[in-house]
């Protein structure tokens, strides 16, 4: 089985005890020597400056790669733009851009009056400035407004198509679901070495499986059955690290090279896939201190 290469995401800390969390975190995860880092928004942009704070704080201090997510939520073309030029006057040149989730309690995404329409006017308005490298979302699982998945892959090709480097995917629990998704890719003409699978290691079943629902990522049954029980062995720890580790060893085995990780700022079950995937510590814990 290949070594993979990896890379994290991470979500800003809303208050001093988060701050701690993130940075331990990033000394648990930093000597694997991931290609990159990101950082998310929350919903509705209400992440904003909490991003850009923690994103200019690690691209300083952590000596990592740092990828600062943009979205088009509660903002004008000029303020997203603004944004993303402090992220380059910054030296963070690689931004993972979508179109993000509606503010909570409206349920429908809503363009701001003077800002971009859609996650592809984001992308051609980003590529044009020249300064950054650039990532976006694909769903092997169908987009909850997504009629079909077919639709999920031509508005992929359309952000490919815009300037977009790679996708990283919603999670999901199946290799074989990323596989008939990068397939479909591969037929509309994506490039499918760009689409990189995000995985979930599942530090609590109950807020993973919620958090599916919502998404739209299909939960296959044997899971449901596989953490009741683990449930009442106390052995969810074990069966997670299992799963998730089998996971990936199927992606690899099925010609994935790059694996993108959520994190959740609880790195430890995250690291110990890694561990059993055969990624090894290569920087000194010195170096992120």
């Amino acid at each position: 089985m290949p070594t993979p290469q990896i890379s994290f995401e991470f979500f800003p800390p809303k208050n001093l005890e988060a701050s701690f969390r993130l940075w331990d975190t990033v000394q648990v995860l930093a000597p694997l020597a991931p290609r990159f880092v990101s950082v998310t928004y929350g919903a509705g942009g209400t992440t904003r400056e909490l991003t850009r704070e923690a994103v200019s704080t690690l691209h300083k201090s952590s000596g990592l790669n740092v990828a600062a997510h943009l979205t088009c939520v509660n903002a004008s073309k000029a303020e997203t733009l603004e944004i993303a030029n402090q992220f380059a006057e910054a030296g963070v040149n690689e931004i993972v851009a979508l179109r993000g989730d509606p503010p909570k309690g409206t349920g429908v995404f809503t363009p701001h009056p003077d800002g971009f329409a859609n996650s592809v006017e984001l992308i051609e308005a980003l590529a044009e400035t020249g300064k950054f490298s650039l990532r976006v979302g694909a769903y092997p699982d169908p987009h909850p407004e997504a009629p079909t998945q077919a639709a999920d892959v031509e508005w992929l090709k359309r952000k490919i198509d815009a300037g977009a480097d790679e996708a990283l995917t919603q999670f999901f629990f199946e290799a074989e679901t990323f596989f008939r998704f990068r397939d479909a890719c591969e037929k509309s003409g994506i490039d499918a070495s760009k689409i990189i699978p995000g995985i979930l290691p599942i530090e609590n079943w109950k807020g993973a499986r919620n958090f599916a629902q919502r998404c739209g990522t299909k939960i296959p049954a044997w899971v449901d059955d596989a953490f009741d029980k683990a449930a009442r062995d106390n052995r969810e720890d074990l069966l997670a690290t299992a799963i998730c580790t089998e996971l990936c060893s199927e992606l690899l085995d099925g010609g994935v090279e790059k694996l993108h990780f959520y994190t959740l700022n609880r790195p430890e079950l995250t690291r110990d896939v890694c561990f059993a995937l055969g990624v090894s510590p290569k920087v000194s814990l010195e170096n992120v201190a």
